[in-house]
C-alpha cells in the first residue's frame, strides 16, 4: 500500500528561509539525522515575493542609536497580543541570526566601516532596518539552500505532507502524498519542524505567491492550538504578478485608475478628497505606511485602501496604478503644494519633476525592472492592483521554544503565530531565523522519544488505508477541486479580510463548514496526478473556518476595531465620505493583553482567552548564567 518507508530522526516540513535554517542547524549539531520534506523546492513565499525594498528588521548595528536587547524586545512586544518570551528571543538572537545570513553571503549593505546602517520601517522607533534589495527572501532562502547542500541535507520534494501521525498524543511519523503519482509516503520521525509558512491559499485578493498556499490545518488537524488568526497584514499589491506595491511605487505618487465593465475609467480619488494635494500626500505616505491600519483610517493613508476596496469589492471595478501621467491630470505637480514630508523627500531624491514612471526611474529603477522581469512592462501598461491579504500575524501557537503543546511538534516561520496585532516592518524575516534556531536547538538537545516499528507500523497503517479509501472515492471522470479552491478564496475575500461584517462572516462560516463536511462526496479528480489537490482543497476550507471561528468569536467577546482590519457596527462610527462602506467599531484597546486561542473540537473550532506571557524578567547576574550555561547548556 505504501510506496516506501523514511526514517529519520527530525523532519523539516518546507523549503522556506526557516525550513532550510531548520534543518542546517539540526545537521550542524551532528546529533540527530533530519530530512526536509518539501511540495517542490523552489516553491513558498520566501523564494518568490518581495518589495520594493524587502526588509529584515534586526538589532542596531550601526551609528549612535542607542539600542539594546531589551528595547527590541519591548518594540516587538509593545505591538500587542505578543508573548514576551518569544519577543525576547527574537530580539536577543537577531544578531547571531543576521550574521548567520552574512556570513553565508546574503549581501546586507554596510558603509565604508563596516557598519550595517539601517532606516526606519513601520513600527520601528529605532533605524533597525536593512535591505538586500526587492529579492531579500530570495536571497536568504538560495544562501541557505547553498549550505544545506553543503551540509548533505536530504531533501525529498514532490511529496504534500497530508497528516502528522502519532502514537499516545505525541508525533511519531508524517504520512505524505506523492503528487505525481497520487501514492502514499510514510516517514517515521519522532520530531517534527512546520515551516510551511501562512495560510497563503484562503484568500483570492493576496499578495502571496500563487504557488504557495501553506499547511496550516496540518497542525490544527494534528490537536495544534492556533492563535491571533484575526490579526493579519492586507495591503495594496498587484493582482498579476502577485506583488506589493508599497515604498517608492507610491512614493512616486501614480494615478489610481478604476475601470468598470464597459471599460470606462475615472480616477476615483477625486470622489473623496476634495484637494488634489491632499489626494498625493496620503498616496505617497501609503509608501511608508503600507499595511492597511485601522487607526490611519480617521487621519492617515489607509484611508486609501478603503477607497480601493470600495472599487474592487463594491463596486466589482478593477483598479490600477497608471504610472505613465501625473494624476488627475496635472501636466506638471506644484510639489511645495505637498505635505512637508512628502515634499522634502522627493527634492532630497531629486525626484520633483515628470511622470511617476520618470521619479520612479530615478528612485528605484529596480523596481522597474522588477515587473519587466515578471511580464509586466509599468513604463507603458496598467498595473492591476487590489486591496490583499499579505501576512498572517498569527498562526500555530509555540512556546519559547517554537513548541507546540504536541510532543514532538514544532512551528517555525510565518506558520508559527508570534508576531500579535502590529510588527515592524520585516521582522518576519528575523522570526523565522529565530525561530527555527530555537526549535533546531531544543529538539536536538531533549529529542521526542521514539516509537518502536511495530508501533508506528500499526498507526501509519490505519492512517494510509483510511486515506487510501479516501482518494478512491475521489477518483472520477471531472476535476473541480480547483474550481472549488477558487469559489472559496472568492468568498474569504469579499466577506473575511480587512472589512468584517459578522453577520456575513457567520454565513460564510456556515457556507464553508458545509462544504468541508461534504467534499469527500462532491471533490473529484480525474486522474491520479491530481489526487493531491483535494488536500489543498481541504486546507483551505479547514484553515478558513479557523479563522472565520476566531473573527466571529473577537467580534462577539471583544468587540474593538484593531489592526489590519475593520469591524462592522450598524450603530459605529461613521467614516464621512465612505456612507455606503461601513460604520465600524473603534479601536478601544481593550484586548491587546490577552491572546486569542482556538482549537479543532470535533468538526468545529472553539476560541478561548489567555493573558499575554510577559517579558522575562530573570536573574541575569553573570556568574549565576555562567554557571547555568556550564550546567546545562543554553537548553534550559
Amino acid at each position: 500500500m505504501l510506496m516506501e518507508i523514511l526514517r529519520y530522526d527530525a523532519v523539516v516540513i518546507g523549503t522556506g528561509a526557516a525550513g532550510y535554517n531548520a534543518a542546517c542547524r539540526i545537521k550542524q549539531d551532528g546529533r540527530r539525522s533530519v530530512a526536509i520534506i518539501t511540495e517542490g523546492v523552489n516553491l513558498g513565499t520566501s523564494r518568490n515575493t518581495g518589495s520594493d525594498k524587502q526588509t529584515y528588521y534586526k538589532l542596531g548595528l550601526g551609528g549612535d542609536s542607542p539600542d539594546s536587547v531589551r528595547r527590541m524586545a519591548d518594540n516587538l512586544f509593545a505591538g500587542g497580543s505578543v508573548d514576551g518570551d518569544n519577543a525576547l528571543c527574537e530580539a536577543a538572537l537577531s544578531v547571531r541570526c543576521f550574521m548567520n545570513l552574512c556570513e553565508l553571503g546574503v549581501a546586507f549593505p554596510v558603509n565604508r566601516y563596516g557598519e550595517y546602517v539601517g532606516y526606519k520601517t513601520d513600527h520601528d522607533p529605532f533605524a533597525r532596518a536593512t535591505s538586500a534589495g526587492p529579492l531579500t527572501s530570495r536571497f536568504m532562502t538560495e544562501a541557505l539552500q547553498k549550505n544545506a547542500e553543503k551540509l548533505g541535507v536530504t531533501v525529498h520534494s514532490g511529496l504534500l505532507a497530508i497528516e502528522i501521525l502519532k502514537h499516545n498524543d505525541s508525533v511519531c511519523g508524517l504520512l505524505c502524498i506523492e503528487q505525481d503519482s497520487g501514492k502514499l509516503v510514510s516517514v517515521k520521525c519522532p520530531d517534527i519542524i512546520i515551516a510551511t509558512g501562512g495560510p497563503a491559499g484562503i484568500y483570492a485578493d493576496s499578495a502571496y505567491p500563487t504557488c504557495h498556499t501553506g499547511s496550516t490545518s496540518l497542525a490544527l488537524e494534528a490537536g495544534a492550538k492556533a492563535q491571533n488568526l484575526t490579526e493579519w497584514q492586507y495591503g495594496l499589491a498587484s493582482t498579476s504578478p502577485r506583488w506589493n506595491v508599497s515604498g517608492t511605487y507610491m512614493q512616486v505618487l501614480p494615478r489610481f485608475v478604476s475601470v468598470d465593465a464597459d471599460g470606462n475609467e475615472y480616477e476615483f480619488l477625486a470622489d473623496y478628497f476634495r484637494d488634489p494635494y491632499e489626494a498625493l500626500s496620503a498616496v505617497f505616505l501609503k509608501g511608508y505606511q503600507w499595511p492597511f491600519d485601522s487607526k490611519k483610517v480617521m487621519s492617515g493613508s489607509s484611508v486609501i485602501d478603503l477607497l480601493v476596496y470600495r472599487e474592487c469589492v463594491l463596486k466589482k471595478r478593477r483598479v490600477y496604478l497608471d504610472f505613465t501621467k501625473n494624476p488627475f491630470g496635472l501636466e506638471t505637480i506644484d510639489y511645495t503644494k505637498l505635505s512637508d514630508e512628502a515634499y522634502s523627500y522627493l527634492s532630497k531624491a531629486g525626484a520633483c519633476f515628470g511622470t511617476p514612471i520618470a521619479r520612479l526611474m530615478k528612485m528605484n529603477s529596480p523596481a522597474v525592472e522588477l515587473y519587466r522581469g515578471k511580464g509586466v512592462d509599468i513604463t507603458k501598461e496598467y498595473l492591476e492592483i487590489a486591496l490583499c491579504a499579505q501576512h498572517n500575524n498569527g498562526g500555530i501557537s509555540v512556546d519559547k521554544w517554537w513548541r507546540t503543546e504536541i510532543p514532538g511538534l514544532f512551528a517555525a516561520g510565518e506558520c508559527a503565530g508570534t508576531h500579535g496585532i502590529t510588527r515592524p516592518g520585516g521582522s518576519a524575516l528575523n522570526a523565522g531565523q529565530v525561530g527555527s534556531l530555537r526549535a533546531a536547538t531544543y529538539l536536538c538537545a531533549h529529542p521526542n522519544a521514539s516509537v518502536t516499528d511495530e508501533e508506528f507500523n500499526s498507526v501509519c497503517s490505519a492512517a494510509a488505508d483510511r486515506h487510501s479509501k479516501l482518494l478512491s472515492g475521489i477518483l472520477k471522470n471531472e476535476t473541480n477541486t480547483d474550481v472549488l479552491i477558487h469559489n472559496a478564496q472568492r468568498r474569504m475575500s469579499d466577506s473575511g479580510a480587512a472589512i468584517r461584517n459578522t453577520g456575513d462572516m457567520k454565513k460564510l462560516l456556515a457556507v464553508t463548514e458545509a462544504d468541508l463536511k461534504a467534499i469527500p462526496a462532491t471533490a473529484a479528480v480525474s486522474s491520479e496526478d491530481r489526487l493531491f489537490t483535494y488536500y489543498k482543497l481541504k486546507d483551505v476550507l479547514t484553515t478558513q473556518a479557523a479563522v472565520l471561528s476566531s473573527m466571529i468569536d473577537f467580534a462577539e467577546t471583544n468587540g474593538d476595531t484593531r489592526g489590519s482590519a475593520l469591524y462592522y457596527d450598524s450603530q459605529g462610527e461613521l467614516r464621512e465620505g465612505l456612507e455606503e462602506l461601513f460604520r465600524f467599531v473603534s479601536d478601544r484597546g481593550n484586548s491587546r493583553q490577552t491572546v486569542q486561542e482556538v482549537l479543532k473540537c470535533g468538526e468545529h473550532f472553539v476560541c478561548s482567552y489567555r493573558p499575554v506571557r510577559p517579558i522575562p524578567s530573570d536573574d541575569d547576574f553573570f556568574e549565576n548564567v555562567w554557571r547555568g550555561y556550564r550546567e546545562n547548556g543554553n537548553v534550559y
